[in-house]
């Protein structure tokens, strides 16, 4: 019986149509019976006969690999591939593959979203009015503010178009920026330095550091501005959450709106913070965009498969 574990806790749950998919051609389907992401163990005991995984944002690592000989393919549903082992799983003969452009308008439209509701305080003034108490938060405009992307990419290409359209100005920093892009779209690109020092809002669109190391850390986060916010809807790690809280708690800097955690689900030190928004890894969890994503999952799955066994 051909086996596929669909690892990601939420997947089917908008629609059946992407078991159905796999259930047509033929595959038995095993669920992530949890409901919270996998552990190694968890994908070794579910997966141990399985030809292919729908994956979320497990640990697909050497030793998971080893344990499932029968593996063939790792389909993600999402763009991030730093939980998989991508070197082994090609040693392995593996083939892994994501849908970059599932999440793309999704996590763009969840960072303006954040923004706004950082600025505007509109999840405190939602808690006020629910415990009883009227009080106007008195907010900032997004008028003004100058915008500053790190990481433009697919999706930070797209939140720059927004901020854009808004009427902000933005300023951008990438490894490998699009020059001919930036250029079209006069989009200035700077150095980190300068982007940390200069931008009202930065919003982080990059994925973690290959040595794990956070990328915006103390050297970093100190240039910020005291009236400054930062958003991160790309991954945890990427920013030191211990710096960020000591500098939120200090009001050192003015918010921040954060959609992912070193370690998830989080219970951590910024839940007692008036000055953050905090989010359970929503950025894709738009129903239209994170259907697609499941389905171009199963058909990338299915396609790989015809060609393997």
């Amino acid at each position: 019986m051909k086996k596929i574990l669909l690892s990601p806790s939420s997947f089917g749950r908008i629609s059946n149509k992407p078991t159905k998919l796999l259930e047509e051609k033929g595959y038995y389907l095993i669920n992530n019976p949890y409901g919270r992401r996998l552990t190694e163990d968890e994908v070794i005991e579910l997966a141990k006969d399985c030809i292919g995984i729908v994956a979320g944002v497990e640990p697909l690592t050497k030793r998971v690999m080893d344990a499932l000989p029968q593996l063939k393919c790792i389909s993600r549903v999402g763009v991030g591939m730093d939980s998989v082992d991508l070197e082994y799983a090609k040693q392995k003969g593996i083939v892994v593959v994501n849908t970059p452009d599932g999440p793309t308008r999704s996590v763009a439209e969840m960072t303006i979203a954040l923004t706004l509701s950082l600025l505007r305080r509109i999840p405190q003034a939602d808690a006020n009015i629910k415990n009883g108490i009227w009080k106007k938060e008195i907010g900032n405009l997004l008028f003004g503010k100058k915008i500053g992307i790190i990481g433009l990419g697919r999706i930070g290409k797209m939140v720059a178009t927004m901020f854009m359209n808004l009427g902000n100005e933005v300023i951008g920093f990438d490894l490998f920026p699009d020059e001919n892009w930036a250029n079209e779209n006069q989009i200035q690109l700077v150095s980190l330095d300068i982007l940390m020092s200069d931008a009202d809002i930065i919003s982080l669109h990059v994925p973690p550091d290959k040595n794990k190391k956070p990328i915006l850390g103390t050297e970093q986060l100190t240039k910020m501005k005291k009236k400054s916010f930062l958003i991160n809807a790309a991954r945890g790690g990427v920013v030191d959450e211990q710096v960020l809280f000591d500098l939120l708690r200090r009001k050192e800097i003015a918010g921040a709106a954060i959609d992912v955690f070193n370690e998830e689900p989080y219970s951590g030190p910024f839940t007692g913070l008036d000055n953050v928004i905090l989010t359970p890894h929503l950025g894709s969890y738009a129903a239209e965009g994170k259907l697609q994503m499941e389905i171009d999952a199963v058909n990338n799955l299915i396609n790989v498969l015809k060609n393997e066994i």
